[in-house]
């Protein structure tokens, strides 16, 4: 069976900048550009050009891609020919082989938005696609509001999308802009596009995710008979965002019902980086991945209840519908009040600890974990902090060094603008074999701003380890998560830290304390014996 090309089409750099509190740099818009080109997707939208200074730095610096970059703008205005449209013709100056002009297709938006008759707008359609092609550009006609559209007058929904194809369109993209139509109607709305004249060699889909159904949507029209699938990577855009192509992606190349009708220009040895990429998007945005993402989350494939670790362990496929490794992914079994000995001896093994079955060792740990979690502890995502606590029961933990003593202060001061800043301190004493070591540390940064005790502490505490100092220079903290765990006066804070090292290894450590500033240096503890064991130091 001849399997039929689908086409993805990346609008990360483009809609995806409509994300509320997203601003891309030029050069952070040109990273994004080299992974989309990397993973393999067919058209990579770079923005709109003319439209701010970021947009119009990105096709001036003009990426070199595999893949087919595309200017976004819009169609002709009214009352002036599409040679002599200024915002048309900076698109077309941007130099891209493919540009994409959104245009309207609801009467609604052409008479109330646009102030124009739908006759006139069928004109600005037929000049600005032949205007595109006689430039020897391919074209895309992004039909906005076009499932409302046709709802509300499906004759002149299909007039537009057919005056762009026919004006030599290569896509026509059918776009849900609310987000509001469910994946039953996207499917026969885009089968009479098709049987008014429009191929699905020529039909692309553009989703939002309002209805939690931009995915789904976009399955029914390709399985319709749409050719072109939109999005953005982690499901980016306005609202509540876009099909999000780290869904997509797999999902077409991984589902067999799917795999087998359709190919794309993906291949599954560039799916092994989808993870990669991800968490490469959610870094340069400064954002915390969302573990229970689809594939990709830290949580996609997590077993935490005893039964499900259970099964996991006897056969993956018992609660994994793919091997995580396809997508760059890892299983991870958490340790929690719910674990039982087969979540335990998994994750031991996993850390190199061979435990056998009955031990009396498994069930201290176990009453170790409960104990601790009533506390206001958490091991579900500190699993290096789990591994510290397994060691200790098994008597496995090695004794680097002893805190004798630590202070943290905070003043507030004037500085040189004559503003009152803050500034912590913090001082750390420990003791490495018959060594003292004391180390000061300020939380103030290169630009004269306070990054608080937390940063002084850790500071303080990796500026002089002796013999394992190497070992812990190039570690840093990357996130730094706080719970309330109980109300009132009795109130304790769980502290999660997220550490990663020069090599690309990320851990997790939890400290609980009615005081913030002891549950944090409790994890920072915590995340510094982990590396000293996993590198082996004193070994």
């Amino acid at each position: 069976m001849t399997k039929e090309r689908l086409y993805i089409y990346d609008t990360t750099l483009r809609d995806g900048q409509q994300t509320q509190g997203v601003q891309f740099s030029t050069p952070e818009k040109i990273q994004i550009a080299e992974m989309l080109d990397t993973l393999g997707v067919d058209y990579i939208e770079g923005g709109w050009p003319g439209a701010n200074p970021t947009d119009s730095g990105f096709f001036d610096a003009a990426p070199q891609t595999r893949s087919t970059m595309a200017a976004f703008g819009m169609t002709k205005r009214s009352g002036r020919s599409a040679e002599n449209d200024d915002v048309l013709a900076a698109v077309m100056n941007a130099g891209t082989p493919a540009v994409c002009l959104v245009g309207k297709s609801h009467p609604f938006h052409v008479e109330t938005a646009l102030g124009i008759t739908l006759a006139e707008n069928l004109e600005n359609l037929t000049a600005s696609f032949k205007h595109i092609t006689a430039n020897k550009r391919e074209a895309l006609f992004d039909a906005e509001h076009f499932f409302d559209g046709y709802k509300a007058n499906p004759d002149y929904a299909l007039q537009c999308v057919l005056a762009a194809y026919k004006s030599g369109c290569r896509w026509v993209v059918l776009c849900d802009t609310n987000g509001g139509t469910l994946p039953d109607e996207i499917a026969a709305i885009t089968k009479a596009v098709i049987a008014a004249g429009v191929p699905g060699t020529h039909l692309g889909i553009h989703t939002h995710n309002d209805t939690e159904n931009a995915v789904a949507g976009s399955l029914a029209a390709i399985n319709a008979g749409a050719r072109q699938v939109q999005g953005t990577l982690n499901g980016l855009g306005e609202r509540c965002g876009n099909a999000n192509l780290t869904t997509l992606i797999p999902t077409l190349l991984l589902k067999p019902q799917l795999a087998e009708r359709y190919e794309t220009g993906i291949t599954k040895g560039a799916l092994h980086g989808l993870v990669k990429i991800s968490r490469q998007l959610d870094d340069i945005l400064n954002r915390v991945p969302k573990n229970q993402a689809a594939y990709v989350g830290a949580s996609a494939f997590a077993h935490k209840a005893g039964l499900h670790a259970s099964a996991i362990l006897k056969d993956p496929t018992t609660y994994e519908h793919i091997d995580p490794e396809t997508v760059g992914n890892a299983r991870i079994i958490p340790m929690s009040n719910q674990a039982g000995q087969s979540n335990l001896r998994k994750r031991l093994a996993d850390a190199g600890l061979g435990v056998q079955k009955g031990d009396p060792a498994l069930n201290r740990i176990l009453q170790a974990i409960k104990q601790r979690e009533e506390e206001g502890y958490s091991y579900d995502t500190a699993q290096a902090s789990f591994e510290l606590l397994a060691r200790r029961e098994l008597g496995l933990l090695p004794d680097f060094f002893e805190v004798k003593r630590y202070k943290v202060t905070v003043e507030r001061r004037k500085n040189k603008y004559n503003e009152m800043v803050s500034l912590s301190e913090a001082v750390v004493v420990v003791k490495i074999g018959d060594d003292k070591k004391l180390s000061v540390s300020e939380s103030m940064d290169s630009e004269g701003h306070d990054r608080g005790p937390v940063n002084a502490l850790a500071k303080a505490l990796a500026k002089d380890m002796g013999p394992y100092q190497a070992c812990i220079d190039d570690m840093r903290l990357v996130d730094f998560k706080v719970r309330i765990t109980d109300g009132g006066t009795e109130a304790k804070t769980r502290v999660i830290i997220d550490s990663e090292d020069g090599a690309g290894h990320r851990w997790s450590t939890v400290g609980v304390s009615p005081n913030i500033v002891d549950a944090s240096f409790e994890a920072l503890l915590d995340a510094i014996n982990w590396k000293l064991i996993r590198d082996g130091a004193g070994v």
